[in-house]
């Protein structure tokens, strides 16, 4: 189908933004034209999240307006969502397929059928817990940016009592590490210096199969010439042994940001999350961390308003926040979902305490940002340019620090920065650039 136009929207997290983006050099590659979301475009796909009832809610909003942009569009719903919760989406009168994430390599393929038959069904999707084998797309560019984000691993064996998402992505696949490095090596081939490789629990990777573990895959990586970064996605504690923790925090080519979720600084409340660890577990490897490479941006997730966390637990929860060495935190409010075993607890926090709760631990975590990026005032940083905004370059430091400054250099070049200015927001920093 030539000449037609589509635009992707990307909810959720950065393996839909991996996805997403492959899904955009297949229809390139077939002839469509990439339109911006916001454009008239003849189909609409939207990568859904369902982490949270907003996401839910979001990603409705979406579909409905991509509808009203052009009422002759085909809209396609794909992604978590559509995998958990597919006859809801199919009963929304905008959407024309839903796509689950059991079916997501597909999409063009369902689309080119759609367009000639218009008689075939609404809903694909098969229960992902069937699937035992890694289903990967290959990507030679990332439309998102200078950052090429590589989905290596796929579901979570962990179930923790308040998630949906493994029933959305199913138990631990793993892309073989040849492949890896095979993608890797043609996305720097293509001028990409900084990977960021990413999975639903990337510290389970390699869980499925006997080639090794997350530390045997970056062996691989760091030896590949060319590659200047690789950045790893969110992982848990209970996976870093002290192979691991050796490596990321002594090998130079691994960026010094690790984000590593906490979810509850509670062990009574960690305990009902069914996470697995204690808090003192969680602290001594983030310590560590920090004691080996200093530098290193360690950031987290956390969850306010579980259930059975009762103001008192939330209250010992900010004592201990407020030492961790945090350079961010991100923040959820916690939403009751069927299907997960929290549900048993009924849902137990008014929502004004809910929102106030996430509103202290927001403030904190802007607090802790901004100090964190005040400790490299006056220093010699390295960042890797990956975009531009208002006339400056946009730099990026290993442990996650945004630079803006005059430069002559192009985007995917390297460069040294001195910081003079430290804003309130975290890309608002602002530097010049030096001399090595």
């Amino acid at each position: 189908m030539k000449n037609l136009k589509v635009a992707f929207t990307t909810l959720g997290c950065r393996m839909n933004q991996f996805e997403t983006s492959a899904l955009e050099e297949k229809f390139n590659e077939k002839g469509y034209e990439i339109k911006s979301f916001d454009d008239v475009a003849d189909i609409y796909v939207v990568n859904t999240c369902t982490v949270t009832n907003d996401a839910d809610r979001t990603s409705r909003k979406v579909l409905r307006q991509a509808k009203r942009r052009n009422p002759n569009a085909v809209v396609v719903a794909t992604g978590c969502y559509a995998q958990v919760k597919p006859e809801e989406l199919a009963k929304i009168e905008e959407v024309d397929i839903v796509i689950g994430n059991s079916h997501k390599t597909a999409v063009y393929e369902i689309v080119e059928n759609y367009l000639n038959e218009k008689n075939q069904d609404k809903v694909f999707i098969d229960n992902i817990f069937r699937q035992n084998e890694f289903e990967t797309f290959q990507i030679s560019t990332f439309y998102e940016g200078a950052r090429p984000i590589l989905k290596v691993q796929e579901g979570c064996n962990s179930f923790c009592s308040f998630c949906i998402i493994p029933f959305a992505r199913g138990k631990v696949r793993s892309a073989k590490i040849d492949e890896i490095e095979k993608q890797v090596k043609i996305l720097v081939e293509n001028g990409f210096k900084e990977v960021v490789l990413t999975g639903t629990q990337l510290s389970q990777y390699g869980y499925d199969h006997k080639e090794g573990y997350l530390y045997n895959l970056l062996k691989r990586l760091i030896k590949i010439d060319g590659l200047y970064r690789v950045r790893l996605s969110s992982m848990g504690i209970n996976e870093i042994d002290e192979k691991l923790l050796d490596l990321i925090t002594s090998e130079e080519k691994i960026a010094p940001h690790f984000h590593l979720s906490l979810q509850s600084a509670s062990d009574k409340v960690l305990k009902d999350m069914k996470r697995n660890y204690t808090l003192s577990q969680y602290i001594k490897v983030v310590n560590e961390i920090v004691k080996r490479r200093p530098d290193t941006a360690v950031g987290t997730d956390i969850i306010t308003g579980f259930p059975t966390e009762t103001r008192e637990e939330f209250e010992k929860s900010l004592k201990v926040i407020e030492e961790l060495p945090f350079a961010y935190i991100h923040v959820f409010t916690y939403s009751q979902r069927d299907g997960t075993s929290a549900v048993k607890f009924g849902d137990r926090v008014h929502p004004k305490e809910k929102k106030e709760r996430t509103r202290i631990l927001r403030e904190i975590s802007e607090r802790k940002n901004y100090e964190f990026r005040k400790k490299h005032l006056n220093k010699k940083l390295e960042v890797l340019i990956i975009g531009e905004k208002e006339g400056k370059k946009i730099g990026l430091t290993g442990n996650y620090i945004h630079v803006r400054f005059n430069s002559d250099k192009n985007i995917n070049q390297l460069a040294y920065v001195n910081i003079l200015n430290i804003g309130k927001e975290r890309e608002e920093n602002y530097a010049v650039e030096v001399k090595r």
